[in-house]
C-alpha cells in the first residue's frame, strides 16, 4: 500500500509515543522476554522476516543505541497526534480512525502491567463472529515493543497478523525443544516435519498458511473475552492498577484467559464444533505453566482423544474447567471490589487463602519468583 504524504507526520507521532512507552515500561519484562521483544522490534524496523536472524553484533549495537535513546525521552508526555492540520489526543481512537478513511487502523490502550500500547496498521478485512465485530490488520506502520497480536478495543476484536506471524514462528522454535506430542501432531498435520523433525524451510514456506488457518484460535479467544462477564476487564484493571506486576495480576490474567478459552462460545467451543485437530494441538502446545495449572483436565482429555478421536472428551474437559474457573473468577472479582476499602494486606491474604492455596499455586508461584 502506498500511503499519502498526509499520513507521514501522524505515523511519526504514533511511533514516537511507542518509543516513549518502551522507554518508560520496558522494565516490566524479564531479561529473556525483553531480548525476544527487542529482537522482534529490530526485525520489524529493518523489514526482516520472522526467520531472518540479525547478526549478534548488529543487534547488540542497536539495543545499546535504543536504550540510550530511551533515556532521553522517558520523561516526555505522550505526543498529540498530527492529522490534517490539527491535533488529536492519542487515546481518542474514534477521532483518529475517522481521519484514516478506512485504509489504516489506529489502536491504543494499556496492556500487561498497564504498559501503554500504540499501533498503526493497514486494514485487511472486517467480519462478524458470534455477533462480535472483528478487524484483521496487515502490515504495521508504527508499533511498540509489546505488540499484542489479539485484543479487544472499543467493542471490536483486533487481530494483528504481522505480529501473529512473529508469535507463531517464535513459539514453535521455543516449544519444539520440549518434544510436546501436541506440537508434533500440529506440525505434522501441516506437513512441515521430515523424519519426525521440524524442517525449517518447510515451516518457513508454510508459515503464512498456518497463521491464516489458525487465526480463528485467537479470534475466538477474544470472542470469549468479550462474552464472559464473571471477571470483567474493569475488575482486572483495578487489580493491575493497584498491584501491577504482582501475583494477583498474573493469576487474574491467566484466569481471565482460561475463561475466554472455555466460554461456551469461545476458543475451545469453536475447535470442538469445527473438529479442528490442528488447532487443538497448537492450543495445547502453546499452553504455559500457569494456564495449564488452571486447566489440568485438558491434558488427560487429549490423551483419551488420541486413542479414539472422540470430541466428547474435550467437551467434558471444557465444561468441567468452566464451572471450576467461574468460581475462581468470582473470588478474584470480589478481591477487586475490596481494593480501596480493605487494607492491601487483607486483600492479599484473601487472594492467597481463597485462590492460590486451593489451587496449589502458592508453592508454584513462590518458586517462580525466586
Amino acid at each position: 500500500m502506498t500511503l499519502s504524504p498526509l499520513y507521514t507526520e501522524l505515523i511519526e507521532d504514533i511511533q514516537h509515543n511507542c518509543n516513549i512507552s518502551d522507554a518508560r515500561d520496558h522494565g516490566i519484562y524479564s531479561m529473556c522476554t525483553m531480548v525476544l521483544k527487542l529482537r522482534n522490534l529490530y526485525k520489524w524496523e529493518k523489514g526482516l522476516q520472522p526467520w531472518e536472524e540479525p547478526e549478534s553484533a548488529d543487534l547488540l549495537d542497536w539495543i545499546d543505541a535504543k536504550e540510550k535513546f530511551w533515556a532521553t525521552i522517558a520523561n516526555e508526555p505522550y505526543r498529540p497526534l498530527s492529522a490534517f492540520g490539527g491535533t488529536i489526543a492519542p487515546l481518542d481512537l474514534e477521532e483518529v480512525n475517522a481521519t484514516l478513511n478506512g485504509t489504516l487502523f489506529y489502536g491504543a490502550g494499556y496492556g500487561r502491567s498497564m504498559k501503554a500500547v500504540f499501533f498503526l496498521a493497514e486494514k485487511r478485512e472486517q467480519r462478524i463472529v458470534e455477533g462480535c465485530p472483528v478487524t484483521i490488520l496487515g502490515l504495521e506502520q508504527a508499533r511498540e515493543m509489546a505488540s499484542p497480536f489479539a485484543m479487544v478495543q472499543e467493542g471490536q476484536i483486533i487481530i494483528r497478523s504481522q505480529s501473529l506471524r512473529y508469535f507463531f514462528w517464535d513459539q514453535v522454535q521455543e516449544v519444539r525443544s520440549s518434544c510436546r506430542s501436541s506440537l508434533r501432531y500440529a506440525l505434522d498435520d501441516y506437513g512441515v516435519l521430515r523424519d519426525g523433525v521440524l524442517d525449517q524451510n518447510l515451516f518457513r514456506d508454510t508459515l503464512d498458511r498456518i497463521v491464516e488457518e489458525e487465526m480463528n484460535l485467537f479470534v475466538y479467544h477474544e470472542v470469549g473475552e468479550m462474552l464472559q462477564s464473571t471477571l470483567t476487564s474493569e475488575s482486572l484493571k483495578t487489580i493491575i492498577g493497584h498491584f501491577p506486576g504482582s501475583v494477583l495480576e498474573f493469576v487474574g490474567r491467566a484466569v481471565k484467559d482460561i475463561l475466554a478459552d472455555i466460554h461456551p462460545q469461545g476458543l475451545l467451543a469453536y475447535v470442538i464444533r469445527e473438529e479442528r485437530i490442528s488447532s487443538l494441538a497448537f492450543y495445547l502446545a502453546f499452553m504455559d505453566g500457569l494456564r495449564a495449572k488452571l486447566f489440568p483436565e485438558i491434558q488427560a482429555a487429549w490423551q483419551l482423544f488420541l486413542v479414539d478421536r472422540d470430541w466428547h472428551h474435550i467437551e467434558q474437559a471444557r465444561s468441567s474447567c468452566w464451572q471450576k474457573n467461574q468460581e475462581i473468577a468470582e473470588q478474584i472479582a470480589l478481591a477487586a471490589e475490596r481494593i480501596g476499602k480493605d487494607p492491601d494486606e487483607k486483600i492479599v491474604e484473601h487472594f492467597n487463602s481463597e485462590i492460590l492455596v486451593p489451587l496449589g499455586l502458592d508453592t508454584l508461584l513462590s518458586k517462580g519468583q525466586e
